[in-house]
């Protein structure tokens, strides 16, 4: 965090993507997207990757109640009957997916996200997961993996998805604080933490980690020393450690604070400065934008082997040429295109009911997208980017990073990139740089949330 300045922070605090992927959704083509390229293209990626494997991502949407910082797509109710019908439905449309790719699908990866998926009783996940992998093959090496809230996740929960075959898990935290607690509507304490990661280890979980967010209402620097010292005393093996994105037009949830209540510019990133300070004093190495991980856990030791990747579902110490998402609004990916399911369930359940994919919208990448795509997960996960010469798309990129490089960004060497120490900081703002749809197109300031 070193000579970040006011005039820094204040030139670069713009709207900007958080790259989980290129195209970034905004600016996909709907008008050249269809079904069918989407499945042939799913296929030819499938057919490239057999050994490898692929990886599930499982949106189980259910919340029992709503966190008011939250940008995820959710349903709350109190009622769990809910669950079954849910879970019926996801497993419709992972038979559609089974019956085209055929019978010899290797699974490398699972992970579930939400919502909350705790939200679901221990013995419907048994049966998802039994049902999922019935009939596919399971890669040497896979990795299952699921997020979960304190509060409401048991032994029962952690034992169950243990013995089939899950080793991590992802504890949502965000602050300590009572007062932001009651902000943002989520309530969990130091005990709730406490109780699950003692159970976790003693059980064998191998990788446990904390998500953490800087900038939300009412934090201020002593609220963050205080939250983060909570959490280095339970020792994660990794600390998520994001921006709040507040995007009120979006998610009319977060209107129950004001911008009045948030922590801006100067004051926002001095909360970062902080926490990564604390972070990192504690033994924990930066693997990339808003990651961070022990030496001996492989999050670290795929950014030092150059095999970190960064997906949807955020970095990760592996790739797989396909991931499959599954449920309500989740987002598909086979490298050259991306699917994105409808957004409720309502229309989820009548679109899987009437024998048909719930795709909503989609991207079929063209070359001069594959091209860029690769610069921003290069920058994103290496910090270092190295341009193919003699092409109008690297003059355009060198001439907008022109600036960057005399802020003291970039330095820029013939066609490599490289972000320096404080760059790193301003990831967002780099990639800015490489996105050539982002600058074709008049996008609305309220397309994304602020880059600081």
């Amino acid at each position: 965090m070193e000579n970040i300045t006011d005039k820094l922070t204040e030139k670069y605090n713009v709207a900007a993507p958080r790259y989980t992927s290129y195209p970034t959704v905004p600016f996909w083509d709907q008008e050249a997207f269809h079904v069918d390229g989407w499945l042939q293209r799913l296929q030819d990626t499938f057919d490239r990757s057999k050994d490898v494997g692929i990886s599930l991502y499982i949106h189980l949407p259910f919340c029992e109640s709503l966190c008011t910082y939250c940008g995820c797509n959710t349903r709350i109710t109190k009622n769990h009957a809910v669950e079954k019908p849910y879970i019926s439905h996801l497993l419709k449309e992972w038979g559609m997916y089974k019956a085209l790719l055929g019978n010899k699908i290797r699974v490398s990866e699972i992970h579930f996200g939400g919502g909350t998926p705790t939200f679901f009783e221990a013995r419907n996940l048994h049966f998802l997961v039994d049902e999922l992998l019935k009939d596919v093959l399971v890669a040497d090496q896979a990795v299952f993996s699921f997020e979960a809230h304190p509060a409401n996740t048991s032994d029962e929960h952690l034992q169950t998805l243990f013995d089939l075959g899950f080793t991590r898990l992802s504890l949502g935290i965000q602050d300590f604080d009572p007062h932001v607690q009651f902000l943002i509507n989520r309530h969990q304490s130091v005990a709730d933490v406490e109780r699950v990661v003692s159970a976790a280890r003693k059980i064998g979980y191998r990788s446990i980690n904390f998500d953490l967010i800087y900038g939300l209402p009412l934090q201020t620097q002593e609220k963050i020393a205080a939250t983060i010292g909570q959490s280095l005393l339970l020792n994660p093996d990794r600390i998520s450690f994001y921006s709040y994105a507040h995007v009120p037009w979006l998610k009319p949830g977060q209107r129950r604070f004001t911008e009045f209540d948030l922590p801006v510019g100067q004051e926002k990133l001095a909360l970062y400065t902080l926490g990564k300070q604390l972070i990192e004093r504690d033994g924990y190495r930066d693997v990339g934008m808003d990651h961070f991980a022990r030496e001996e856990d492989e999050l670290f030791k795929a950014a030092e082997d150059g095999r970190l990747h960064r997906n949807f579902m955020g970095y990760a110490d592996r790739y797989t040429p396909l991931l499959l998402g599954l449920g309500v609004s989740s987002i598909s990916d086979a490298w050259t295109c991306f699917a994105q399911n409808v957004k409720t369930v309502e229309e989820y359940y009548r679109l899987l009911d009437d024998g048909q994919l719930p795709i909503m919208k989609g991207h079929l990448l063209n070359e001069e997208d594959g091209c860029i795509r690769q610069y921003i997960l290069d920058m994103m996960c290496r910090s270092f980017v190295r341009l193919q010469p003699d092409s109008l798309l690297t003059a355009a990129i060198l001439e907008r990073l022109q600036p960057l490089q005399e802020d003291g960004l970039v330095d820029v060497l013939g066609m490599h990139v490289q972000a320096t120490v404080v760059g790193k900081s301003f990831l967002r703002n780099i990639c800015m740089a490489f996105d050539q749809r982002l600058h074709r197109a008049v996008a609305s300031k309220n397309v994304f949330s602020q880059a600081i």
